[in-house]
C-alpha cells in the first residue's frame, strides 16, 4: 500500500508507539486522524506535524459511546484508508493480587474499545471498496508469562478477533494486519495497571532495554505497506518468544515459570 495521500486513523496517538507512527506516517504524506483521550496532547502533536490533520479525542474504555458517536464523525471525515488500533493499557500484577475489575478495565480498552471503533470504521471501507485494519496486539497475545494474566488475555483476544475478521473481509478488499510488538522502549510499564487497577508508575528493565520506538514504528509501517497479515516485532527473547513457544513449548513454559520481572 502506498501511504502518500492516504487517510490513516491512529488511536493512542498522543505517546509511545502511536506518536512515533504518526510522525513517520505524516512524513510519508499521509493525512492523519489523531485519537487518544488527551486532546491537548493531540493538538500539540497536530501542530508539530503541520496542523493539517484531524484531532478526535475518544476514550476506548467507553465502547458504547464510540458506537453511538463515531458514525457521524466518520461521515464528516469521509474516506478512511487505514485504521490503526494502537491505543491500549498494560498490566503488571499477579492473578492472586488482582481485583476482578482490573480484568474488566483491560478488556474494555484493549478489546471492546478496539472492536467498537473497528465496527464503526469498516463499513465505510467496504463501501469505498478498499481499506486496511491494523491492530496492535502484543507478543503477550501469542505467549503468556507471569504478571500478565489480564493483559495477555486481552491481547490474545485481539489476535483471535483479527484472524476471524481477516477471513470475513478477504473478499471485500479490506486487509487485516495484526502486529505483535515485543519489548519496545515506551512508557507502557509506568502506565501499567497494578492489582487494584492503578498505574504502577515505575520502570521495567525489559522495557527500558527494549527496541527503540522509532525503529519499531518503521518496521510496523513497512508491514502496512507490504500488506502483511501478521508480524512480530521485537529484539532478543521478546521477538523470539512466539517461535520458541511454538517449537519448544515445554522449555518455554519452564522458562517463563522462572522469570520474576514485572
Amino acid at each position: 500500500m502506498q501511504l502518500n495521500g492516504k487517510t490513516v486513523w491512529v488511536t493512542g496517538a498522543s505517546s509511545g508507539i502511536g506518536e512515533a507512527l504518526c510522525e513517520q506516517l505524516a512524513a510519508k504524506g499521509a493525512t492523519l486522524i489523531l485519537s487518544a483521550r488527551n486532546e491537548e496532547k493531540l493538538n500539540a502533536l497536530n501542530a508539530r506535524l503541520g496542523g493539517n490533520h484531524h484531532v478526535i479525542a475518544l476514550d476506548l474504555a467507553k465502547p458504547e459511546a464510540l458506537l453511538e458517536d463515531m458514525p457521524a464523525v466518520i461521515e464528516q471525515i469521509g474516506r478512511i484508508d487505514v485504521l490503526i488500533n494502537n491505543g491500549g493499557v498494560s498490566q503488571r500484577s499477579l492473578f492472586l493480587e488482582n481485583e476482578f475489575t482490573v480484568y474488566r478495565q483491560l478488556m474494555e480498552v484493549n478489546y471492546f474499545g478496539l472492536i467498537a471503533l473497528t465496527k464503526a470504521v469498516v463499513p465505510q471501507m467496504v463501501k469505498q471498496g478498499m481499506g486496511m485494519v491494523v491492530s496492535i496486539s502484543s507478543v503477550a497475545g501469542k505467549v503468556g508469562s507471569k504478571f500478565r494474566t489480564g493483559y495477555s488475555g486481552s491481547k490474545y483476544a485481539v489476535v483471535g478477533f483479527m484472524d476471524c475478521l481477516r477471513a470475513e473481509l478477504a473478499d471485500k478488499n479490506v486487509n487485516c494486519l495484526t502486529i505483535c510488538p515485543g519489548s519496545i522502549k515506551t512508557a507502557i510499564a509506568h502506565n501499567s495497571l497494578d492489582g487494584q487497577g492503578k498505574p504502577q508508575n515505575k520502570p521495567e528493565q525489559s522495557i527500558e532495554n527494549g527496541m527503540d520506538v522509532a525503529k519499531a514504528a518503521a518496521k510496523m509501517i513497512k508491514a502496512i505497506e507490504a500488506e502483511k497479515d501478521e508480524v512480530v516485532i521485537g529484539e532478543g527473547i521478546s521477538g523470539l518468544a512466539p517461535t520458541i513457544k511454538r517449537f519448544f513449548p515445554g522449555f518455554f513454559n519452564r522458562l517463563t515459570a522462572k522469570m520474576n520481572y514485572r
